[in-house]
């Protein structure tokens, strides 16, 4: 068997893991908020403030650092003045971008809040562009965040809470190229640098970061137009750096495409090389959207916010279209270890990314029946990667050859990272994209003695998923195969699997 050299530096840092990276994104979508999260007060399932126990106590487990809400193309025609005050009395709509079913408003901002302090995650709300205005906008803000006198910080209080909340993040609209307004960059661009301006930072010491609708995968053009036009007259205030803290990027993985997306399971060998390759063009996405950033904020002030990706398939069978149910397997999981990986390859630029979306809904951590709940492939994944949250870089690389079964969708049969923990404990992970064939790999930590290392990993077949009959079908388990010879780890990863080693030197 061929031995895969794989080269870790721990003197050459390479920059900062935000823990956001692994961030996720919740949309009045199908079950992802009603049933998923939010079942009510009054619900048989054991909840608190109508926040499902189960859920919440999972995605805590699991380290989810920061939330995205309300969409999203919902996002766009959500009126937040809906979703306050007495439940009875909220306004009910037809969500016609999901399933044409009613959305009776009855989880809002206080809701949403409420479900971010018991997940102890960092808050990141969409703001409507689309259907809105500036004031409505504006207003929100303030609604939210205001702690002194105002018309809003009265409205809050009367609605039951006394001090503001912080809001980590805000998006000025979002897919404004598409669901959100159908617009050209230019038209976009001089909207943003408009409703920006009046989404206050009311608390100097807790600074909204604010976040630009950028590009949909390959459109160069919108981020360069963007960028252009938002960084005109920057010669005489260098320190608004656009008037943005983030730029936005979206990318789907689809075997086919839009017109035919692919069964979440029973998917055949060719299916699987065409979503891994799939997957794989994030990286060149990443770069070439990062290098037009490079010219207008070399300084690196601006993060590229990948705040929607993930696996896009056919919905189940019996499912409503409008609600994107979907299983999840071991192909998944490759996809989120892949991302992942190179999230934190680019993490100098990427400072957050948001998979879609977090219960029920596409590339879900959590699948929940009625009172049942399951973690699916893909969030024993995110737990296992949560070892590089806030951790440095380091570099890193492995040798790789090309698999698959057409030569159009061939892959690298391994990716990985690397990174330090403040503790000095260095973090490994290693995708293998091979549905049948295992690597014996030695990671080389240069100039450094290892003193003790352990493991663990999600393997199984490439169709291997959990039910609500088999919950832990897949799951993370020790992988105690790793043999350590001073300062080289000696193993043999398994086909179809991701992999965790934490080094002690």
């Amino acid at each position: 068997m061929k031995k895969y050299k794989h080269i870790v530096n721990p003197d050459k840092k390479m920059g900062h893991i935000n823990p956001e990276t692994q961030g996720h994104f919740s949309e009045h979508l199908g079950r992802c908020i009603y049933e998923g999260i939010y079942v009510g007060e009054n619900s048989d399932i054991p909840n608190k403030n109508g926040m499902r126990t189960d859920v919440v106590e999972a995605l805590k487990e699991m380290k989810l650092p920061v939330l995205r809400w309300p969409g999203g193309c919902f996002a766009d025609e959500y009126h937040w003045m809906d979703g306050i005050g007495d439940k009875a009395s909220r306004k009910k709509m037809i969500n016609t971008n999901w399933g044409g079913v009613v959305e009776d408003n009855s989880f809002g901002t206080h809701e949403f809040m409420e479900l971010c302090e018991q997940l102890g995650c960092k808050t990141y709300v969409n703001g409507n562009v689309g259907s809105g205005t500036v004031r409505e906008m504006s207003e929100w803000v303030e609604y939210m965040t205001f702690s002194g006198v105002s018309p809003m910080a009265d409205l809050r209080k009367k609605n039951g809470r006394e001090e503001p909340w912080t809001v980590d993040y805000f998006g000025v609209g979002n897919e404004s190229w598409g669901c959100g307004g159908n617009m050209l960059p230019e038209y976009y661009a001089d909207l943003f640098r408009h409703y920006q301006t009046f989404v206050r930072n009311y608390n100097p010491e807790k600074k909204i970061k604010k976040i630009a609708v950028g590009p949909s995968d390959k459109n160069y053009n919108w981020t360069e137009v963007l960028l252009n036009k938002c960084f005109q007259g920057e010669g005489q205030f260098p320190q608004n750096y656009g008037y943005m803290n983030g730029l936005s990027l979206h990318y789907y993985t689809l075997p086919y495409d839009w017109s035919k997306k692919g069964a979440a399971t029973g998917f055949n060998e060719k299916e699987w090389y065409m979503t891994l390759s799939k997957t794989l063009f994030m990286d060149e996405l990443l770069t070439k959207h990062s290098a037009i950033m490079d010219r207008y904020d070399p300084e690196e002030r601006i993060g590229l916010i990948v705040d929607e990706w993930g696996t896009w398939y056919d919905v189940e069978e019996g499912t409503n279209p409008g609600f994107l149910y979907q299983q999840n397997t071991m192909r998944d999981a490759l996809v989120a270890g892949i991302n992942l990986n190179l999230f934190n390859k680019h993490c100098r630029r990427v400072h957050m990314a948001n998979i879609a979306q977090v219960v029920n809904v596409l590339q879900a951590v959590i699948l929940t029946e009625g009172e049942q709940m399951l973690k699916t492939p893909t969030y024993h994944v995110f737990k296992m990667y949560s070892a590089h949250q806030d951790n440095e870089l380091l570099e890193s690389s492995i040798d790789t050859k090309q698999i698959g079964i057409e030569e159009q969708y061939m892959v690298p049969n391994l990716s990985e990272s690397a990174s330090v923990a403040e503790d000095g404990r260095i973090h490994i992970t290693i995708t293998n994209l091979s549905i049948s064939e295992d690597y014996e790999i030695e990671s080389n930590l240069l100039g450094r003695e290892i003193k003790g290392v352990k493991a663990e990993i999600v393997t199984g077949k490439m169709d291997a998923h959990n039910t609500f009959e088999d919950k832990e079908n897949v799951k993370t388990v020790p992988f105690d195969a790793v043999r350590a010879d001073q300062d080289k780890l000696i193993y043999v990863i398994p086909a179809c699997s991701v992999l965790h080693i934490e080094v002690e030197v």
